[in-house]
């Protein structure tokens, strides 16, 4: 039997158990065990390569008509790295029916045996397999490019847009406080009618134009 939607009794997600190996850390694994009959399902998983390596839960179980359960692998930590990231070990999932109603902690001891009696008994054969911490790294930093790269068109567009009126604004404050030091060298003084006006309104406009500057700044996104 092996693992997948091919089971009579049972399904397994994911078919394999994979571990991020980083050296003096745990690590976990979840599988997912889908009850596929409309049956009581009884399982038990176990390791019979390194069993010390290894902490599961629940490692025996019951699972309703039709429902599923999630049973946590955990790699204890180890002080060293295996051969180029290789491991060999596997774990053997076994399941059958039990009769209705039927607590785990009431299997009878020879629940899992292949008696020969007829019953309906399957196991499942799932290896183990170790990550390389940076190649999940890589692997998230791959989903972070994509989900930038995926953004709404007009989203874009708008951005721009936005952009470029604010780099008009800047552009138009720098011409007039251009003309104003220009006003001043040519010896305009403050008792002058003409500069009075003058310079009140530009001042007016320069005000006006950096609101507007502010305003636009804070309605662009954070590209951080």
């Amino acid at each position: 039997m092996t693992a997948g939607g091919g089971n009579q009794l049972i399904s397994v997600h994911p078919d394999e158990l994979k571990f991020v190996f980083e050296l003096e850390k745990q690590s976990f694994c979840d599988l997912k065990v889908v009850n596929n009959t409309a049956n009581h399902v009884a399982f038990k998983i176990k390791t019979t390569t390194s069993p010390k390596k290894y902490f599961v839960r629940p490692n025996t179980g019951v699972i309703q008509p039709w429902d599923s359960c999630v049973i946590r692998v955990t790699l204890q930590a180890q002080q060293e790295y295996p051969a180029d990231m290789q491991c060999k070990d596997k774990f053997l999932l076994q399941s059958t029916t039990v009769p209705p109603h039927t607590d785990v902690d009431e299997l009878p001891p020879d629940t899992f045996n292949k008696d020969g009696s007829g019953k309906t008994f399957e196991e499942c054969k799932l290896r183990v397999v170790y990550v390389n911490p940076s190649t999940q790294g890589n692997s998230e930093e791959e989903t972070k490019k994509i989900s930038s790269q995926s953004l709404d068109p007009n989203s874009n567009q708008a951005l721009q847009r936005l952009k470029d009126e604010r780099d008009a604004a800047v552009q138009q404050t720098r011409q007039l406080q251009k003309e104003l030091d220009m006003m001043k060298r040519r010896g305009y003084r403050k008792n002058s009618p003409g500069f009075s006006l003058t310079f009140a309104f530009v001042v007016g406009l320069i005000g006006i134009l950096v609101g507007f500057i502010f305003k636009l700044t804070l309605s662009l996104p954070s590209t951080e």
